[in-house]
């Protein structure tokens, strides 16, 4: 659930602000409006802050030995090892791009063989101005008569040549093509130009000894970072907090902010304590609330979830964490969909919890609860690393579901092929139900909260509609008119509707709850108080109502996307087993049979992964909450604490 919040304003005397914040933030019970702090200390603090976040990032990207000990520095001794560490960064990169330049005009140089500026300068000296030319090949013999040149060298593709002028500054002579282009001459000879690339080079390995010695203390810095995040949040409200602009210890400043319902009483005994004036009130629909989940334990496993993608309900809206999990292990046991990987995904988890430090066990339990979900759904459906079902032994053909096993269909005296086809129109139908339950309980809860408006009979509408759109589905989708026969009109025939039989009128009824369900949607949806300002509204977006039917279809025809993927893991498993599969018929290829196994199955697995971030995330996120018309517009509840309180 969402904890209720009440806001709050505080009123303390300006002179005792510092020692007033320090005990605000020890009670860690208040989350701050956004202040906007200012001054040369506030700025300073900041510009610290980047300099040990630079010097994080770069000492950061350095491998050091597992027995190199880190040193426990102070924050200020942390900050003076980063400024060397990005001084000598700063200067790495300055001599990288020295080192890049001489580099480029070494080659540049290079057809010439060693220049000296200092031959052509000592030769203009005896009266011979010589310059650096190069002209296309093909071109060299159009040079005038007039135009005293010497060959140096040529190549296919150009000839390179010395041009004689009378003076230093004579203008090109007219025999000279326009194909013809000068050199500009180096600043410095060949030789230097390698001894600077041969210098700047020493003096980067110099450097990168230094900055592997400063490595060691890149845990003190980042403890630093913290310190330092914790005096720029007090110095910006130290900065920032409003007050009356009266001079003398008795003015005042104060703050506003939220408070969880249930921290009141600590909050007022707090106030009392430290003689603050308090005052509280229910938010507005305007106030920018923060968001506050309180679940038990098992509940707030899918937490790392949400923090990792941070997303957020908004104070107004649903806290769907329940349901969030629970479809969540559903849609990643049925895209990984093999027992193997989840006993794999499981035992990870295991060895995690086992690391994991008290209070941080969230995430290995999760890990544990999705292997275990996995395995599950892999027995149910027989798939165990991609391994032809007809392989595996008797015993684990034997506890799959009838439903989807392939082995079990081929004994009821049904070909392979036919067998295959209708285990997979069976795990279709299946990701429509799915799509139907969690669409409904995103309806049913809607109409629940709204309850006490005629607004309850817009989503009733939409959970109707969503029901007369399934059968839609099934007719138009699922139906191969054999196995699954869903007529859109009264054939005569009864309709089989999964073992139980329904009157052959039942499509009507269908299709008489879609209509009547998108009347209910049209005429309520938009109710606020008035039923003629909600249908005005709804014709003044009709072609939007129109599409929402559209909508509707493919949110539960997106639901497909579990076993399509799933389908997709599953060939992949099932070519890395065929490659791998004739290694292992001789003694010498056994051990390259094994590291194909292990490196194709687990690129699939992370493939799954990616996945179920794409697909299974977004169907609780997208399809589940635009049903609940929630935009995770929420801004998660964070009070003003030290680290001992935040804990």
């Amino acid at each position: 659930m969402i904890a209720p919040m009440k806001k709050v304003s505080l009123v303390i005397l300006s002179g005792e602000k510092e020692s007033a914040l320090k005990a605000l933030r020890k009670a860690g019970l208040v989350h701050l409006e956004p202040i906007e702090g200012k001054g040369e200390k506030l700025a300073a603090l900041k510009n610290d802050y980047a300099k040990l976040q630079n010097a994080a990032g770069y000492l950061g990207e350095i491998k050091l030995s597992k027995k190199v000990s880190a040193p426990n520095l102070s924050a200020e001794e942390a900050l003076k090892k980063a400024e060397e560490a990005i001084a000598l960064t700063e200067r790495k990169k300055s001599l990288l791009e020295k080192i890049a330049a001489s580099a480029t005009e070494l080659e540049r140089l290079s057809p010439w063989g060693s220049v000296n500026p200092a031959d052509f300068e000592y030769l203009s000296q005896k009266g011979i101005h010589l310059s650096m030319y190069e002209i296309p090949s093909d071109k060299y013999r159009l040079i005038g008569d007039d135009v005293k040149s010497l060959l140096v060298n040529s190549s296919k593709r150009e000839i390179r040549f010395l041009l004689l002028s009378d003076s230093p500054e004579a203008e090109r002579p007219a025999g000279l093509p326009p194909e013809a282009y000068a050199v500009v001459m180096p600043e410095k000879s060949s030789d230097e130009i390698a001894a600077d690339i041969k210098a700047f080079e020493s003096e980067v390995s110099e450097i990168e000894k230094g900055l592997e010695a400063l490595a060691p203390c890149l845990k003190s810095i980042e403890e630093a970072q913290k310190s330092f995040e914790k005096d720029i949040e007090f110095e910006n409200v130290y900065s920032g907090m409003e007050n009356d602009a009266e001079e003398g210890a008795a003015s005042l400043s104060w703050l506003t902010g939220y408070v969880p319902e249930e921290s009141m009483p600590a909050l007022k005994e707090a106030c009392a304590k430290n003689h603050w004036a308090l005052r509280s009130d229910d938010p507005s629909e305007e106030d920018n609330v923060p968001t506050k989940l309180k679940n038990n334990k098992l509940v707030s496993l899918i937490y790392p979830l949400t923090d990792f993608l941070d997303v957020t309900p908004g104070y107004h809206e649903f806290d769907i964490s329940s349901w969030f999990l629970l479809f969540f292990c559903i849609f990643f046991a049925m895209i990984f969909a093999d027992a193997g990987y989840g006993a794999l995904i499981a035992l990870a988890g295991f060895l995690l919890l086992a690391k994991a430090k008290k209070g941080k066990k969230s995430l290995p339990v999760l890990v544990v609860l999705l292997g275990l979900c996995t395995g599950v759904w892999g027995v149910l459906t027989c798939s165990w690393f991609g391994i032809p079902a007809e392989k595996l032994p008797p015993a684990l053909i034997q506890i799959s579901s009838r439903i989807f096993s392939q082995p079990k269909l081929v004994s009821l005296g049904m070909g392979a092929e036919a067998a295959k086809s209708l285990a997979d129109k069976n795990q279709q139908v299946f990701c429509f139900i799915l799509a139907l339950i969690q669409l409904s309980v995103a309806h049913i809860t809607c109409t629940v909260a709204h309850r006490k408006s005629l607004k309850c009979l817009g989503d009733f509408g939409s959970l109707l509609q969503l029901w007369g759109t399934f059968y839609v589905v099934l007719s138009m989708v699922v139906a191969d008119g054999v196995n699954y026969v869903f007529p859109l009109m009264d054939n005569g025939e009864p309709v089989n509707l999964f073992g139980f039989m329904a009157p052959s009128y039942f499509p009507t009824i269908c299709l008489g709850v879609l209509g009547f369900g998108f009347m209910l949607n049209f005429i309520f949806s938009n109710y606020e108080g008035s039923v003629v300002k909600s249908i005005l509204e709804s014709l003044k977006n009709i072609i939007s109502v129109f599409l929402g039917i559209v909508n509707v279809f493919s949110d539960i025809v997106s639901y497909i996307r579990l076993w399509a993927v799933a389908l997709a893991g599953a060939a992949i498993s099932g070519t890395v087993n065929a490659m791998a599969g004739p290694m292992f018929g001789k003694l010498a290829m056994v051990v390259f049979g094994v590291i194909l196994l292990v490196f194709g199955h687990g690129l699939n697995m992370i493939l799954n992964l990616l996945s179920v971030i794409v697909h299974g995330v977004r169907l609780n996120t997208l399809e589940f909450s635009q049903h609940l018309g929630m935009a995770w517009s929420g801004t998660k509840y964070r009070p003003f604490a030290d680290a001992e309180s935040a804990s």
